[in-house]
């Protein structure tokens, strides 16, 4: 089964807008929780832009299903997760000012860097995923120096799925058999949506989880959030 664990950044963009508390995130996460999401995911940045530390502390205490915390491994973001301890950590290689991840790590460039990190991280019982372009190299590097994940960043298959699907899922194809061929697991994020969803889920049959974020939380707008985390299990389905 691939889980689908929603990413709730969006939802604190708009409660920083006012200063206040509305929307709560916590009530959120939990709402999203009964609405079916299999874990919750947050981002967050130095700026404090949307999710802030004390968010994380307070999700900590409430998710019952699966906790993924994204981020670059600063000294700071390795304090915040070895104090919450989720039940994934996500390592991205995003500048501080970084809108959105935009690529994935150089894990055969990287690899002194990230290796002790994900050992780190290990010592501490939290999983350890990485993020990564579709190329079976890099996968095969980060399973090398210890991942337990790699999540791969889907934007270029978004972009150009409406165009041609087939071409667009072609090089995620060898990197996800290159994750299973290495024994590690493998996520995917960026840009995914009701639209493009199935379509991957079908072509990578040994996808673990799905993180989505702003698509749905935008989609909530439409169709609330219940029947959106609906729609989304159902791309998470064989016979779509």
């Amino acid at each position: 089964m691939t889980r689908l664990s929603v990413n709730i950044n969006k939802v604190a963009t708009l409660r920083n807008a006012r200063g206040e508390n509305a929307p709560d995130i916590v009530e959120f996460a939990l709402a999203a929780e009964r609405a079916g999401a299999q874990g919750i995911t947050v981002h967050p940045r130095p700026d404090e832009r949307h999710i802030t530390r004390a968010d994380v502390y307070e999700l900590r205490r409430v998710i019952t299903t699966e906790f993924n915390i994204e981020g670059y491994p600063s000294p700071e973001f390795l304090k915040l997760v070895l104090e919450v301890k989720p039940e994934q950590v996500t390592l991205v290689p995003d500048a501080p000012d970084a809108i959105t991840s935009s690529a994935g790590w150089d894990v055969i460039g990287r690899q002194d860097f990230l290796a002790p990190i994900v050992e780190r991280l290990h010592s501490a019982g939290i999983r350890t995923s990485i993020f990564v372009d579709p190329d079976p190299a890099q996968v095969k590097e980060a399973a090398r120096i210890g991942a337990d994940r790699v999540e791969l960043y889907t934007k270029p298959y978004a972009d150009m799925f409406p165009l041609d699907p087939d071409k667009a899922v072609e090089a995620y194809i060898p990197a996800a058999k290159a994750a299973v061929d290495s024994g590690i697991g493998l996520n995917a994020g960026h840009d995914l949506n009701t639209h493009n969803l199935n379509f991957l889920y079908r072509r990578l049959p040994r996808l673990d989880e799905v993180s989505i974020g702003h698509a749905l939380i935008s989609d909530c707008l439409y169709w609330g959030l219940d029947e959106t985390v609906r729609k989304y299990l159902k791309c998470l389905m064989p016979h779509q």
